[in-house]
């Protein structure tokens, strides 16, 4: 008799263009590989399908971007087409309308099916509930924080036994400071001409309202000195706020003190320009990945006192929060933090990376879904 094929696991997500539910896709993928399983990866496609198939996993092409109550019902045919000729054993759904298409599929192949609730997800139309009520209706449900965990129960009274708390990994391997060629730091700071010996403030997320930014530009207004603020990130489709701010600059005379300097590809080395970098969203993160690559680039970090960076940012020993939305409040912790002596924020820096390194790296986020992969074959 032939042996029978290693166990196999098909994510499914809209497409594989960019983003952290993206970066999380292939994370798996990788430590499926690595394992010995078959990892299966169903989107529509994008610049990350090349960089998935390098690891070892299998690419298939599907519209799983589309909304339509037809679209997600073809493609969860073609679903269980795919999951009948290999032998499938897990469908792991990363979002909602490729997750319907997914538990179709499953229900009609007897697969498992596992998704990860990635946010707390708008719920202002009707029938919104129902329709994100399928990210919690997988025989595990993986929640990226407790924040996560405890809406699912008040939400969607998700049974504890399926609920699975991983939380989100930085890799390690790229958010270290000893790795990171000092002409890579240089480089950046030629390109935003950052003038050397002024204290650094950086923000980095997309530039969108519920990001922050406004608050720290009136913080900025507040802080004596010479700090200055990076705000890092690009406008996407949508430049109408990133105007907004910049006209606010200028009417708060602020134009050589705080910067939109866009996308960073190199973010490890822009962060190891910041003396203190912010997290300042008005509404809950769902977990907050800025926050914990900051700490484990060994940056003292302020975040917003609510959603995940709770569980990332203790208060005084790995970072400090703040008042979601009052600028006065972050005013002050910058200037309290750039206050302190090189000393005692180099040891606040590296109390945050070890806290990072024992728990929110990529290689434990890996073993812990893998583990929940094991629990269904």
């Amino acid at each position: 008799m032939p042996a029978a094929p290693p166990p196999a696991v098909l994510q499914i997500l809209p497409s594989l263009v960019s983003g952290g539910v993206e970066r999380g896709t292939l994370e798996i993928a990788e430590a499926l590989v690595a394992a010995g399983f078959r990892a299966f990866v169903a989107s529509a496609g994008g610049p990350l399908v090349a960089p998935l198939e390098a690891l070892g996993a299998r690419h298939v092409t599907l519209p799983l971007a589309t909304k339509s109550p037809l679209g997600i019902w073809r493609n969860a045919a073609a679903l269980a087409d795919l999951v009948r000729a290999e032998g499938i054993g897990i469908l792991h759904a990363r979002s909602r309308a490729p997750a319907w298409s997914a538990l179709v599929a499953a229900r009609r192949t007897g697969a498992r099916f596992v998704t990860t609730y990635h946010g707390t997800y708008n719920e202002g139309l009707p029938g919104k509930r129902l329709y994100n009520s399928v990210m919690a209706r997988g025989d595990r449900v993986i929640a990226i924080s407790r924040f996560i965990a405890e809406h699912l129960r008040a939400r969607h009274g998700v049974a504890e036994d399926r609920v699975r708390v991983i939380l989100r990994g930085v890799d390690e391997r790229a958010f270290d400071p000893a790795r990171v060629d000092p002409a890579r730091i240089e480089a950046l700071r030629a390109a935003w001409d950052l003038p050397e010996g002024r204290p650094v403030v950086m923000l980095p997320a997309r530039v969108t309202r519920w990001k922050g930014q406004g608050v720290l530009v009136e913080a900025m207004a507040r802080l004596p000195g010479e700090p200055i603020a990076l705000l890092v990130g690009d406008a996407g489709a949508k430049p109408a706020f990133r105007d907004e701010l910049v006209a606010r600059i200028a009417a708060l005379g602020l134009r050589e003190r705080v910067r939109l300097v866009g996308h960073a590809a190199d973010m490890p080395a822009a962060l190891l320009l910041a003396d203190v970098v912010v997290h300042a969203s008005t509404d809950p993160e769902a977990f907050g990945r800025t926050v914990i690559e900051a700490q484990a680039m060994a940056r003292c970090v302020i975040a917003s006192d609510l959603g995940g960076p709770r569980e990332t940012v203790e208060e005084g020993t790995t970072g400090w929060r703040t008042p979601p939305g009052d600028a006065d409040a972050l005013a002050a912790a910058i200037g309290r933090v750039l206050a302190l002596p090189a000393e005692a924020r180099a040891a606040m820096g590296a109390a945050a990376r070890a806290w990072v390194l024992a728990n929110c790296t990529t290689a434990r986020m890996q073993a812990a879904t893998l583990a929940v992969y094991r629990e269904l074959l």
